[in-house]
């Protein structure tokens, strides 16, 4: 078999994903979703802070970082529903006190 090319794998793994957080609360889901929705960077300089009602909550860093994610919210919330269908409906960037 032939290896196969990393964008025909990254874009199976939305799918994995979802096969693996089904099982979980949404709260946990989230918890892993989120660095595959933003990537490895943003994920360590940000922080979970909650999910209800299907806002998650995001500690950031500083007003920069939150101004440069409220620009990239959407496409974060189409990779969050891709792993976790309905769950997580809008996103809020809260600067870190």
């Amino acid at each position: 078999m032939p290896p196969r090319s990393i964008p025909a794998i990254a874009h199976a793994l939305p799918g994995l994903m979802r096969g693996i957080v089904a099982n979980a609360a949404p709260e946990d889901a989230v918890v892993m979703a989120w660095p595959m929705a933003c990537g490895s960077n943003v994920a360590s300089r940000t922080t979970i802070h909650q999910l209800q009602d299907g806002v998650l909550s995001i500690t950031v860093p500083d007003i920069a970082w939150r101004n440069e994610l409220q620009q990239l919210r959407n496409q974060y919330l189409s990779s969050l529903d891709k792993m976790m269908p309905g769950a997580v409906k809008s996103i809020e960037f809260v600067v870190a006190a």
